[in-house]
C-alpha cells in the first residue's frame, strides 16, 4: 500500500455535500458512489452523512458525503454551508423543477462563496442521463454552469459507476486545490433542523471567476480511468438507512 500512495499528506480529508430537490437522484448517486450499486427505493425525507475511504492520484482521502434533504425552499443552509469542501448540485434532465431548484442552490452558494478565500468548488450535475429521451433541460444547464463559475456534467445513477466515481473525485481534486492555497477541512456544524418563512434568497448574480469550465468539455457522459485510481480501498460507511439496493 506504501507504493502506491502519495506521501506527504498522510489523513487527508475532504467534505462534499449533494444538494437539490426531491427526486433528482442525490440518494441514488450517493449509494451508487459508495456500493457501486443502484437504489431502487429510498426514504425522501432522509439525510445522512456517510464517510468511505477513496484514492485519488494515488492519495489515500477519507471522503465524507452528506446527502441533504430540505423541505421545499433550502432553508438552515447553515448546516452544511460551513462543512463542505465542495458542492455537487443535482437535477433531473427530465424534470424542469429539479433543474428551477438548482438556480436557487447556485445563487446561495455564490452568495456563499463571497466570503471565502479560496471559494468552495461547486459542481452542476444533471442526473438521469438514461432518461434522455424525455430530456426537457439541455443547453440551459451549460449556461447556468457558465454563469456561475462552475463545472458541468450529466451522468446517470443507474449506468456505469465509474463516471459517478469520476465526478466525486474531481469535486475532491477540486477542494484540495484550495487547501493547498491556504484552506482547511471545516469543523462539523450541528444545528437543529428549523423552517424559516421569511427566507430572503439573494438575487441573481454573475460572481467573479478566474476560471471557466468550457461547455464543450465540461460534459461528462463516460469516463475511463486507469486501474491505480479506480482501485477502491474497503469502504467504511453509516448504515445506508432507509435504502433498498439492488
Amino acid at each position: 500500500m506504501s507504493g502506491i500512495l502519495g506521501k506527504g499528506k498522510p489523513g487527508a480529508e475532504c467534505n462534499l455535500v449533494l444538494l437539490g430537490v426531491t427526486g433528482c437522484g442525490k440518494s441514488a448517486l450517493t449509494v451508487k458512489f459508495l456500493t457501486k450499486r443502484f437504489i431502487g427505493e429510498y426514504d425522501p425525507c432522509l439525510e445522512d452523512i456517510y464517510t468511505s475511504e477513496e484514492i485519488v492520484d494515488q492519495q489515500l482521502v477519507t471522503v465524507r458525503v452528506m446527502d441533504t434533504c430540505d423541505q421545499g425552499l433550502p432553508v438552515n443552509c447553515e448546516r452544511y454551508l460551513s462543512w463542505a469542501n465542495a458542492f455537487l448540485v443535482v437535477y433531473s434532465i427530465n424534470n424542469v423543477e429539479s433543474f428551477h431548484g438548482c438556480q436557487l442552490y447556485l445563487q446561495i452558494l455564490s452568495s456563499h462563496n463571497k466570503t471565502f478565500r479560496p471559494q468552495t468548488p461547486i459542481i452542476l450535475l444533471g442526473n438521469k442521463l438514461d432518461m434522455d429521451r424525455y430530456r426537457l433541460v439541455s443547453c440551459d444547464a451549460e449556461a447556468l454552469a457558465t454563469r456561475f463559475g462552475c463545472l458541468f456534467f450529466e451522468l446517470s445513477a443507474c449506468r456505469d459507476f465509474e463516471s459517478v466515481q469520476h465526478v466525486f473525485y474531481e469535486a475532491v481534486r477540486r477542494s484540495n486545490r484550495g487547501t493547498e492555497r491556504g484552506g482547511s477541512v471545516r469543523p462539523m456544524f450541528v444545528e437543529a433542523f428549523v423552517e424559516d418563512k421569511a427566507l430572503n434568497l439573494p438575487s441573481f448574480f454573475t460572481p467573479c471567476y478566474k476560471e471557466l469550465p468550457a461547455p464543450a468539455t465540461a460534459k461528462l457522459v463516460t469516463v475511463k480511468t486507469s486501474r491505480a485510481q479506480s482501485k477502491r480501498r474497503a469502504t467504511t460507511f453509516t448504515l445506508l438507512k432507509g435504502f433498498k439496493i439492488f
